[in-house]
């Protein structure tokens, strides 16, 4: 099923003079995630799309529309430009205002952006997408995306996703390590302390008087007992 990109600003949000936007940072693992002595930066790579007539590359983004939560809007750009799908982080990796590329003029209100950014795991890699005619993308290691990335914002938000994950990855780590607790000691041991030729010592009610029961047993139920 063919998915069209929208186009103009006609359900576009917007906050006092702020045009609202959504995006996020696509992101794959590249190598074993178990692997605990490996640095998590070598081992994931991010997805950037270019513009038109640009060299440059971006993180999928774009405006959050009035028909749409912030995290569906970030979803959409992500599958409009850069052609993937995957799992969504609700919690933003932040809010970042800027002005619109085409609104450079700092002394006016006119083009002020406030974004909002996520990280998408990608699971769904399209090869046919909206957008792919005006857009090409690339997988990146860490260092590179921060190399190639236009905007100073879209570099701090990389730093935050880096750190988000590598705290995720540090918790990980710690439950991996954590010792399972001690198995409960089988209720014939738990319940049977003494075993004589002929009488077993349990504790019982009246132990609370300070006394022990000795309760007698019949020898043939007991020898069916394992001996330690």
């Amino acid at each position: 099923m063919s998915v069209e990109a929208r186009t103009g600003r006609l359900r576009q949000r917007y906050d006092n003079n702020f045009r609202l936007v959504s995006g996020c940072i696509p992101y794959r693992l590249t190598k074993d995630a178990e692997d605990e002595n490996e640095d998590i930066q070598t081992r994931i790579e991010v997805l950037m799309v270019s513009s038109p007539n640009r060299s440059d590359l971006v993180f999928p983004k774009g405006g959050w529309e009035n028909d749409e939560t912030v995290m569906e809007a970030a979803c959409r750009e992500a599958l409009e430009e850069a052609g993937v799908r995957g799992k969504l982080n609700e919690k933003p990796l932040g809010i970042w205002e800027f002005r619109s590329k085409s609104k450079q003029d700092l002394h006016s209100l006119e083009g002020g952006c406030r974004g909002y950014m996520f990280s998408l795991e990608v699971t769904e890699e399209l090869e046919i997408w909206p957008e792919q005619e005006n857009r090409y993308r690339k997988w990146l290691n860490i260092q590179d995306a921060f190399q190639l990335c236009r905007y100073e914002w879209m570099r701090e938000a990389l730093e935050k996703f880096m750190k988000v994950m590598s705290e995720e990855r540090k918790v990980e780590i710690t439950e991996e390590i954590v010792e399972p607790l001690p198995k409960p000691v089988p209720d014939v041991i738990a319940e049977c302390q003494i075993v004589s030729s002929n009488y077993c010592a349990t504790t019982t009610s009246s132990q609370h008087h300070g006394i022990s029961a000795i309760i007698p047993f019949h020898w043939q139920i007991l020898k069916r007992l394992p001996l330690t």
